[in-house]
């Protein structure tokens, strides 16, 4: 399975905070908030959605195609997505701006507050699909996800233009969106990714229930933090996998992404749903527990080993075709 993923290619700046933001917030005062936070740590990682779903793929064998915007400052990046099974010959390298930055704070219960500086991300809406696809094997998948606005919105036009299959991962960028925008991201995807909060705000943006949604998009696939999974299709029951249990938290950063890469790479294998759904659960687990989105370290006797014992041999074993010639991916700096 041939899978291109569009969006954010950026740089994480990680911080972490010993205290529960919860605290420091006064009920009453929250129409002005003035807050600062003294941090424990600091780091800087390779991150963006797409570059960090890519990352995942490309470690399970799927060599993605990766199309997005980024500066001058993303070569030695590059080279690192390149040594990890990924193809970056359709990213588009700004003359003015440098790459996408990403700051986000982390507390003890693995809250976050996060914000995003675009950079050179605001020219990917130059960015022709078509032309980016030119002389490549055709895609079986591309994978819309957060990205300059207008670039969404054109890849996803394009998807539909040139009769591609895609997946809408609006995900971050659905606070910027308005409901026809929402809409046009969503009409026709085979799949829909979001989180739960993602979830209702899509609903409340959109003016659509859950009904509405199902009849427009093949699946809907949204993931609940520690409660696992939830997948839903017009007429069919909901397919709920939990999480994999006891996982320990490091980090929270990019384990959507990694539960993505592991979603899509186990059906690009001829995988079956439920088994999609797990090994996404696997390697969400894998990257929760490392600082940064592709600093996980993932081979398939681990992944069989947390297969196993989250969901039993028999899923395990489900899973090992599809990891058979899976070398190690080392995401240690």
């Amino acid at each position: 399975m041939r899978i291109a993923v569009t969006g954010s290619i950026a740089t994480d700046h990680l911080m972490v905070f010993p205290g529960r933001f919860a605290d420091q917030l006064i009920p009453d005062r929250l129409a002005h908030v003035s807050l600062s936070f003294l941090v424990d740590a600091l780091e800087v990682r390779r991150g963006g959605v797409a570059a960090n779903i890519c990352f995942g793929l490309g470690g399970l064998g799927l060599a993605p195609l990766l199309v997005g915007a980024v500066g001058a400052d993303f070569a030695e990046h590059e080279v690192w997505l390149k040594e990890h099974g990924v193809d970056t010959g359709a990213v588009h390298v700004s003359a003015e701006r440098g790459t996408a930055r990403f700051m986000c704070i982390t507390d003890e219960d693995a809250n976050q507050i996060a914000a995003f500086y675009a950079g050179a991300m605001q020219e990917a809406r130059d960015i022709d699909l078509a032309r980016s696809l030119h002389g490549r094997p055709r895609p079986d998948l591309v994978l819309v996800g957060p990205d300059d606005p207008e670039a969404m919105l054109r890849h996803t036009r394009e998807c539909r233009r040139l009769g591609l299959p895609f997946a809408a991962d609006p995900s971050q960028q659905l606070a910027r969106l308005d409901g026809p925008q929402v809409r046009d991201l969503v009409d026709g995807a085979r799949w829909l990714f979001t989180n739960e909060y993602e979830a209702a705000l899509l609903l409340e943006r959109t003016g659509w229930d859950r009904d509405d949604v199902l009849a427009r998009v093949g699946a809907w696939v949204t993931t609940l933090g520690s409660a696992g999974v939830r997948v839903d299709r017009a007429g069919h029951a909901p397919l709920t996998v939990d999480a994999v249990p006891d996982a320990p938290v490091t980090d929270p950063t990019g384990v959507g992404d990694a539960f993505r890469a592991g979603f899509l790479a186990a059906l690009g294998h001829d995988l079956p749903l439920p088994a999609a759904a797990r090994l996404g659960c696997v390697l969400a687990s894998t990257a929760l527990s490392t600082v940064g989105s592709q600093t996980y370290r993932v081979d398939r006797h681990h992944l069989l080993a947390t297969a196993e014992r989250a969901y039993g041999a028999a899923a395990a074993d489900e899973l090992a075709p599809a990891l058979h010639a899976l070398e190690v991916l080392d995401g240690t700096p």
